[in-house]
């Protein structure tokens, strides 16, 4: 497959694109890998519709990209390790990782990315918000750059409102981990290692308070960026059908599946792709 017959076709201003003309349970040659991989760089997110992957189709095609990582609180699959089953059933009230967030920002070395493949979704409802973390720090003022950039994050898995979001999953399918507490400290600004770009690294779902600060210090500083990260023009919305594929980039966005489907079954597949330690 060429990388000719490849589409990137923009969704929002801010960020995301979808890309047609691929099917991706079929081997991809190296032009077409690298051409993706430029996409997500300039999109941060990347979607592909009207795919078929089995099992072992979506980790290979998640290996064309790194290496795949493992989630500490939920078991993954029994057969394929890798994948987790993200799951909403009709009677939960709750959805996993409800809330605004970058992927496991708790850990050393968080995820360089995540995908997230669609199996069966609501009637209505169920789509996902992302946002641009680079535009995020872009558009603070020159004062508040000068003040982050010297600034540590300690980020914990223990926060009350995420720890609500994956009660069910860990419940139904613990992991190994799935009772201990992560804590890194990471920088608040942080620059991509692949474009040299800096982002705002903060977030609602994990970032607890500032190193060599109380909660309660940090709390006026992280609120406001908490409320600045999200502003509808950083953000695109996505919208699932069987089959969609989702591919992030973690270092530089954050992401809200929205939870306004009760009553009905949303079942995905997820894989991560290890990454570095944030600088």
């Amino acid at each position: 497959m060429s990388q000719l017959a490849l589409k990137i076709v923009p969704i929002a201003g801010a960020l995301g694109a979808e890309i047609h003309g691929v099917d991706l349970a079929r081997p991809l040659g190296d032009d077409v890998v690298a051409r993706i991989r430029r996409a997500l760089l300039d999109h941060l997110v990347v979607f592909f519709r009207d795919q078929r992957l089995s099992h072992e189709q979506l980790i290979a095609f998640g290996r064309r990209f790194g290496v795949l990582g493992r989630y500490p609180f939920v078991e993954g699959l029994a057969a394929h390790p890798e994948i987790i089953e993200v799951t909403k059933l009709p009677h939960e009230k709750s959805n996993f990782g409800g809330v605004w967030h970058s992927d496991t920002t708790y850990l050393d070395e968080p995820p360089m990315g995540s995908m997230l493949y669609a199996l069966e979704v609501p009637p209505f409802g169920g789509d996902t918000l992302f946002a641009n973390m680079f535009l995020a720090y872009e558009r603070l003022s020159d004062g508040m750059k000068r003040l982050l950039e010297g600034l540590r994050v300690v980020n914990s898995s223990a926060k009350a409102d995420v720890t609500r979001t994956r009660e069910d999953r860990v419940a139904a399918n613990p992991g190994k981990d799935a009772h201990r507490v992560f804590e890194a400290t990471h920088p608040a600004v942080r620059t991509h290692p692949e474009s040299g770009r800096k982002a705002l690294y903060v977030n609602f779902a994990h970032s607890a308070r500032f190193e060599g600060m109380t909660e309660q210090e940090s709390a006026p500083l992280l609120d406001f960026l908490f409320r600045h990260q999200i502003q509808p023009e950083l953000t695109c919305r996505f919208r699932w059908e069987p089959g969609s594929l989702a591919f992030w980039d973690n270092r530089s966005t954050q992401h809200n599946p929205v939870n306004d489907y009760h009553g009905h079954l949303r079942r995905m597949l997820r894989i991560t792709l290890e990454g570095d330690r944030p600088r």
